[in-house]
């Protein structure tokens, strides 16, 4: 890991590299990850259809590096993707299916203007912000904006379920 980021982490700040651009922020409150832990609780694959239809794994992480493919490094709370990412050391390079945000004060329009566009450009399909202070869950994809309170049950494209 580059030593900006080591030197980061010394200081309790969240180290992100959009498109060139330096976004920092400090370590979450208690609030925050206990809104992260609750999602990631009910994160699940949706039951398939008929006997043909296979049921995809669900596998999420939180607050993981992911190297994206124009070179940008984000931190999503959390990261869903379908198979098992390889690196285990470094940042992961598998692009992940879906995104889920949970806004912090003070850093909204880095979870709201900056992040659901940068994602879906980086091909992810399904990008949630979650605001633990007024319920609103926003959830985009490509061609399609949805606005929801929480609690509220999504399907994601990639075959899995969450509640936020």
């Amino acid at each position: 890991m580059d030593s900006k980021f080591l030197k980061a982490e010394e200081f309790g700040i969240r180290l992100e590299i959009v498109r060139g651009l330096p976004i920092w922020e400090p370590y979450p409150i208690y609030k925050h990850q206990k809104a992260i832990d609750r999602i990631r609780a009910t994160i699940a694959p949706i039951e398939p259809g008929s006997e043909r239809e296979e049921r995809r794994p669900c596998v999420h992480t939180s607050d993981v590096y992911i190297s994206f493919p124009d070179g940008s490094l984000k931190r999503p709370d959390i990261s869903i993707f379908c198979r098992e990412p390889e690196e285990e050391e470094e940042a992961i390079k598998l692009v992940p299916e879906a995104v889920i945000e949970v806004i912090s004060k003070g850093y909204e329009a880095k979870d709201l203007e900056i992040g659901p566009q940068f994602y879906l450009s980086q091909g992810v399909k399904d990008v949630v912000v979650f605001n633990p202070y007024t319920l609103l869950v926003l959830h985009v994809r490509r061609d399609d904006v949805a606005r929801h309170i929480s609690p509220v049950e999504l399907q994601l494209l990639c075959g899995c379920r969450c509640q936020v």
